[in-house]
This record gives structure tokens, C-alpha cells and sequence, in this order.
């Protein structure tokens, strides 16, 4: 196990008790005013992110790309795309991250390229029965004349998941046209992405995010999706509006397939050649916490993205059901567990709650309770500062889910956040002019200006849990001895260390303790949608 007396950046193993800040390169900061975030940007802000608290960051991809799906159909995976910088402004962030001890992730998206990605032109050039074609998805269509996909599959972003190019042959894409599926049985694949893997760490970087770490792989035959009464073909993803994920479908065979594993395998030596201080972590939508430790065996990756808390409902069962179905799948393979509420995909866990006063109240409340558990806490940016998911109007949004099915995509988790100011840009750059998703006026009070040294603000409470954090939770060591429920109430021991989460529409008697750390303000009672830590 872990030594969590240890200072988190020392050493191997860092990302075993981390806190890793996500920050979307879009919309994190702009340094040139074109309303587009860039890496110069991230750079300037780096102090902001050590004096917060956390330990690293994840970089969304800013590869070359024609940003359909905002970086995640890359054309080149061994560049800056121009609209982010260069490769001297990687190696200038990363630089300036490890003197802050920030360590730096970067985003990985193998399952898929850009349509413009050199291999996938080459392919469309060559025809069918072509090695360029072999590296790709490419299919006979079905039905008397070809003119029907292969199969039955329909794409995360709305749709069918085939396209028919010219000379009749269908490609697979699981999200939008644009980003056609590899074909991972094919060596030359793994072979590329091993390169790539090289080129970065070499350039310093302490570890990967794998997109879509699930994929990769499709049952062979491609057969069609058995599909109950009531679904539709569907890899499953997302909901109808694009928001929150669902794990209903029952067959899978795009998903989670057992060659997979060999991949990461491979990839763990690789990193393992290179020290024993680089990491990977999996965005793995599994079916069950069993599914998803198998992509952290000790030979696999170093962790995989725990949804489960994300998606748990507001209540002391669920949440304490999360805590003990995740630690009891990672004991057996040695892994840490993480914990996320929100990401670039979803709506923001304010909302989510409720929004107002009472999603504010049960997200910092979940907040707190998430930092106190063993293992990795990811973190969105703009988190820290309350943000809620912005109504985004039709003629603002960019999300390709939008323009493929007409429904409201993740544009509003993804709006630029406010740094200073009372007007947008709010600072998010140089200029007046508004960013590429405009920023509402309700921003003017949640700048980090605005919430810096304010008592009870946001900023600040976070500031002072990932203070807190480091001083009482990570000592405690790295077990959750007792984690039940009395009414509405959770609570979960960790050492010495006592956290009581009220998931409940009414105050409860606090037990004795030393307050160490709280959501809000407790006297003798914990008021509903409020967690505290005890000593």
C-alpha cells in the first residue's frame, strides 16, 4: 500500500493520492485574444493552480487538428495545433509546471483520428483491399447492392455509426464522420501510438488521460448490436442530450473487448522504461466497478476514471454504495480508486444538484466528502469557483452532437471561465470581444477576483479543502474503516479521521470532534447538504 505520510510529489507513485485539475485547453485561458484558449495561456496561469492546491494537470488535446470535436479528432499527433501554439509553448508549460511541482497529463486519443490525419487521406487515395485502408474500419456495405452499413451500430453523437465514401465502402465511426475508428488488430496502429507515447514523454510530460480507453477494439465479426425493446442501436455513451452517460445497454460489442488489455499492457512497459514516476489513466465507461479495475492491474494502466461517484444520485446510500463497491474492486489489483464530479462531458455537478443555493450547498458538500476518500480526486476547472451549466443559446453552440441530432450538446460545461473583471471577457483575455462560447453575465460574482480572499466564497472553500486534505486526510492512511449510514447520514472513517456527509432535509445532532474541515459553517448540529470532517 501506499505511504500517504509521503509528500505527494515525491517520488514514484504520485498519482496514487493526487489531486489532478482538468483543464479544457479551449476555455482556461487566452493569451493572444482570439477568445480561444492556448497554451501560453495555461502557462501564465500555473501559479493560480499550485496556490489553489492541486498536484497536476490534465491538458485536453490541443494536437493539430480541424477541430470538429475540439481536439479530439487529431490530424497530427506529435504537434501543437497552430490555434494552441507550438511545440516550444509545450515545452515552456511543461517546464514552468515542474518548477511549481505541478506534474502535467496530457490527453491520449487513440481510438480514433482526424478524417484529415495523413493516414486516413492516404486511405481514401489507396481504395479498397489497400494497406492504408487495413488501418481503418473499412467495410462492404450490407443489403443486394452494398448500400446499407455493415451493421447495426448508431454513433455516441447521434446517427448511424457508418459512412459510405465514394468507391461504396463504409468506415466506422463511433462518434462524429470525422473522426473514423482505427483498426487496433492491425500492428502498424499500435506500433504508431507507441511512437507517440515516446515523442511526448520525452518532451516531459508525467502522464496520459486515454480517451475512450474502452474502445480500441470491436468484437471481430461485427455483428449488430442486440438491442432490447425501448433502446436504440447505440454505443451507449451518452443520454439523448448529450449531458450525463448511460450505462443501460446490455450488448456491447464495440466496447470493452478483452484484446484491449494487451494494449495497455504494451503501454505500461513503455512507461516502465522510462522511471517508474509516469502514469496513465483510463476513461473507461465499464459496466461495473469489476470491469473497470481490470484496466488498473498491476501491469496495465495506473488508474481508470471512477463515474460511478459521478453519476450516483443524492443520497447516503448511493454515495456510500460508490465508496464500497470501488475500494473492494481495486484492493485486488493493488490500484488507487479515483473520484470525479464533473468533467467536459457533463453537466456541471451544480447544476446537477439542483443548481441555486441548494446545488452550490450539495456540490461543495460532495466536494468535500470526495476529498476526504483514498486515491485520486480529478477536478474540473471552474469548479472551484460554483459555476453551473450555462443555458448556451442554438446560435452559440459547437458541439458536434448538436449539429449531428439537433440536441443540446456539453457546450455548457464548457463556456470559458472568468478570472477578473466586470464584463467579457472576464478577463479570459486580452480584449472586449466575447469567446468562442459566449460567458453570461452572471459571471461578474464569480471571478476569481471577485471570490479571492472572500470569506465562504467557493474559491476559498476549496483552498482551504485541499489544505485540509493534505494535513488530516492523507495522514490517515489509505483505508476506509467504516462507511454506513444512520437516516440520511453518511459517515466514513478514515483513520482517526471522521466525515459525516448530510444528505438529508433536516439538521442532525453533531457528535463530538474537532472540527478540521466543512462545506459550510456547522455549529452544534450539520445542517442538510452539508459534510464535515472531525478529529
Amino acid at each position: 500500500m501506499a505511504d500517504f505520510n509521503d509528500p505527494i510529489q515525491a517520488g514514484p507513485s504520485w498519482w496514487r493520492n493526487a489531486v489532478v485539475y482538468q483543464v479544457y485547453v479551449r476555455s482556461f485561458a487566452d493569451s493572444d485574444g482570439d477568445g480561444i484558449g492556448d497554451l501560453p495561456g495555461i502557462t501564465s496561469r500555473l501559479p493560480y493552480l499550485r496556490d489553489l492546491g492541486v498536484d497536476a494537470l490534465w491538458i485536453t488535446p490541443f494536437y493539430t487538428s480541424p477541430q470538429h470535436d475540439h481536439g479530439y479528432d487529431v490530424a497530427d499527433y506529435t504537434d501543437v495545433d497552430p490555434l494552441f501554439g507550438t511545440l516550444g509553448d509545450a515545452d515552456a508549460l511543461i517546464a514552468r509546471a515542474h518548477e511549481l511541482d505541478l506534474r502535467v497529463i496530457v490527453d491520449l486519443v487513440p481510438n480514433h483520428t482526424s478524417d484529415e490525419h495523413v493516414w486516413f487521406q492516404a486511405a481514401l487515395a489507396a481504395g479498397p483491399g489497400s494497406p492504408e485502408r487495413a488501418r481503418y474500419m473499412f467495410r462492404e456495405g450490407s443489403g443486394p447492392d452494398g448500400s446499407l452499413p455493415p451493421n447495426n451500430w448508431g454513433s455516441v453523437f447521434g446517427g448511424p455509426a457508418w459512412t459510405r465514401v465514394e468507391d461504396g465502402q463504409w468506415y466506422l465511426h463511433l462518434f462524429d464522420s470525422t473522426q473514423p475508428d482505427l483498426d487496433w488488430r492491425n500492428p502498424e496502429v499500435g506500433d504508431m501510438f507507441e511512437d507517440v507515447l515516446r515523442f511526448w514523454l520525452d518532451k516531459g510530460v508525467d502522464g496520459f488521460r486515454v480517451d475512450v480507453a474502452h474502445g480500441l477494439y470491436k468484437e471481430e465479426s461485427l455483428r449488430d448490436q442486440v438491442v432490447e425493446e425501448g433502446e436504440r442501436p447505440s454505443s451507449g455513451q451518452v443520454n439523448s442530450d448529450h449531458s450525463m452517460v448511460s450505462l443501460e445497454l446490455k450488448d456491447e460489442p464495440m466496447w470493452d473487448q478483452p484484446e484491449v488489455h494487451d494494449v495497455y499492457r504494451r503501454w505500461s512497459a513503455v512507461l516502465d522504461s522510462v522511471g517508474d514516476d509516469r502514469m496513465a489513466v483510463a476513461e473507461a465507461w465499464t459496466q461495473t466497478p469489476e470491469s473497470m479495475a481490470a484496466f488498473v492491474r498491476p501491469d496495465e494502466l495506473d488508474q481508470a476514471f471512477n463515474f460511478a461517484w459521478l453519476l450516483a444520485e443524492w443520497s447516503a446510500e448511493s454515495f456510500r454504495e460508490v465508496v464500497v463497491d470501488t475500494l473492494a474492486a481495486v484492493a485486488p489489483v493493488g490500484a488507487s480508486p479515483t473520484w470525479v464530479l464533473s468533467n467536459h462531458d457533463v453537466v456541471r455537478h451544480v447544476t446537477r444538484y439542483g443548481g441555486g443555493e441548494q446545488g452550490l450547498a450539495r456540490a461543495r458538500a460532495a466536494t468535500l466528502a470526495m476529498l476526504a476518500l483514498p486515491g485520486s480526486s480529478y477536478l474540473y476547472q471552474g469548479e472551484e469557483l460554483g459555476l453551473e451549466q450555462v443555458d448556451v443559446a442554438p446560435e452559440d453552440r459547437q458541439d458536434p452532437s448538436w449539429f449531428r441530432t439537433g440536441e443540446v450538446g456539453r457546450d455548457g460545461c464548457r463556456v470559458p471561465i472568468p478570472w477578473g473583471g466586470d464584463s467579457a471577457p472576464f478577463d479570459f483575455g486580452p480584449g472586449e470581444a466575447q469567446p468562442w462560447i459566449p460567458q453570461p453575465d452572471e459571471f461578474k460574482g464569480l471571478t476569481v477576483e471577485a471570490q479571492t480572499g472572500v470569506a465562504g466564497s467557493t474559491l476559498e472553500f476549496y483552498r482551504a479543502a485541499l489544505a485540509a486534505r493534505r494535513a488530516h486526510a492523507l495522514p490517515a492512511g489509505d483505508e476506509v474503516t467504516h462507511a454506513g449510514v444512520d437516516g440520511d447520514v453518511l459517515e466514513l472513517h478514515r483513520g482517526d479521521l471522521r466525515v459525516l456527509l448530510n444528505c438529508g432535509t433536516t439538521a442532525v445532532p453533531l457528535p463530538q470532534g474537532t472540527v478540521l474541515a466543512s462545506s459550510r459553517s456547522v455549529t452544534d448540529v450539520l445542517p442538510p447538504d452539508t459534510c464535515v470532517w472531525l478529529g
